[in-house]
């Protein structure tokens, strides 16, 4: 997402002395650093001294299947029939997904210019999104994404549920992707975007919410277990996808809190957002583009979950 409009403003920099924890050390397990090697090759990721943030947690190692990818609502997911052990694995478990933004939103701008309380102040429905240079928007990415994650949770007996899947003419509001996690009484809520930064900023990072109390926001309850949800997936992500920590925010750790993201200052369940890259950098794109590398995403997204849901 562009850090433009609601739950988009700049974060603020972090000014910690202490020596980051780069999630290099959570992810040196067997294939972790081959996907670091990869990256490297195709461009500096950048320093990240003086972080605050606390290192990146590995979670389960990644498996070799990936399954067939569907677009479709269906009850049961397609692809490989999993084992008995992997489809009972999340039985009963609630995920959320939140594929940020909607691609109908830029016809409907006074609509998604409407102001909603996100309980610190007064922000913006939503926004459209950012896209490539090439005109491949964060809507169209963030949906495809979300419908490969949904198949790897539910082929574990997940049940998974979306914010939207272009079934509505815009939105939903920020307020609202956060009632529709609380509503379903999930057990993580993940949302999915892609970041509209300058060109040669790379990489990803995971957002975790701030202690907030103010208004209709009190986050004190899930600022633990979203921190844990987010250090799982951003341990994943890496693994899964060979890709480094943003070099522009976070001290090199893939997180950052913040305080003034109404998606999750509303939220009462765990919630993370998770930027997988930037749309505005030519590199990035490349792997934003790419369908082979979603996938790889969904699937360090979903290890993230299953990690977290499994405990």
């Amino acid at each position: 997402m562009s850090y433009v409009g609601p739950d988009f403003d700049p974060p603020q920099p972090r000014r910690s002395r202490r020596r980051a924890l780069t999630v290099a050390l959570a992810a040196l397990v067997p294939g972790a650093l081959l996907g670091w090697v990869l990256y490297e090759a195709v461009g500096d990721p950048g320093d990240g001294d003086a972080s605050g943030n606390a290192a990146v947690r590995p979670s389960a190692a990644p498996t070799n299947t990936a399954p067939t990818i569907s677009a479709t609502n269906d009850d049961k997911p397609p692809g490989p029939t999993p084992t008995a052990s992997d489809s009972d694995s999340l039985k009963g478990k609630v995920v959320v997904i939140d594929p940020g933004h909607n691609p109908n939103n830029f016809q409907h701008t006074s609509e998604i210019n409407r102001k909603v309380n996100i309980g610190t102040n007064w922000k913006e429905c939503d926004t459209t999104g950012t896209s490539t240079n090439d005109g491949y928007t964060e809507a169209e990415f963030t949906l495809d994404v979300a419908h490969r994650l949904r198949t790897l949770l539910r082929q574990q007996g997940a049940t998974v549920k979306f914010t939207q899947d272009n079934d509505r003419s815009w939105g939903p509001c920020v307020d609202e992707r956060a009632e529709i996690g609380n509503k379903a009484h999930a057990d993580a809520v993940v949302s999915i975007h892609a970041d509209g930064a300058s060109a040669g900023q790379r990489g990803f990072h995971v957002i975790l919410p701030g202690k907030v109390n103010a208004g209709a926001a009190n986050t004190g309850p899930i600022v633990t277990p979203s921190r844990d949800l987010g250090e799982r997936i951003a341990g994943s992500f890496v693994r899964a996808t060979g890709s480094a920590p943003s070099n522009y925010v976070g001290d090199g750790t893939g997180l950052v809190t913040r305080e003034d993201l109404g998606g999750l200052n509303l939220s009462t369940v765990p919630k993370v957002f998770i930027e997988c890259g930037n749309m505005r950098d030519s590199k990035d794109a490349a792997l934003l583009t790419s369908g082979a590398w979603r996938q790889k995403a969904a699937r360090g997204i979903s290890e993230g979950i299953v990690s977290f849901l499994r405990g």
